[in-house]
């Protein structure tokens, strides 16, 4: 099945039955890791390096000044 980077567009084939949610695939043409979060249907998102590529900061801790 072929899926769109979120990234750039490319066009990636996954073959669904040799995949499982949690595995990661990489881009050819951007090279941006993708977390395939659902086969049925097939969803990936892109991640950094520490996680999801989201704007969810609720999970970062601010340090207070003394």
């Amino acid at each position: 099945m072929a899926v769109v980077c979120p990234e750039c567009d490319n066009p990636i084939d996954v073959d669904v039955d040799e995949v499982e949610e949690g595995e990661t695939v990489q881009c050819d043409e951007c090279g941006v890791d993708l977390e395939i979060v659902s086969v049925e249907p097939l969803q990936l998102v892109a991640l950094e390096e520490s996680g999801y590529d989201d704007e969810d900061t609720s999970h970062l801790v601010e340090e207070e000044d003394e």
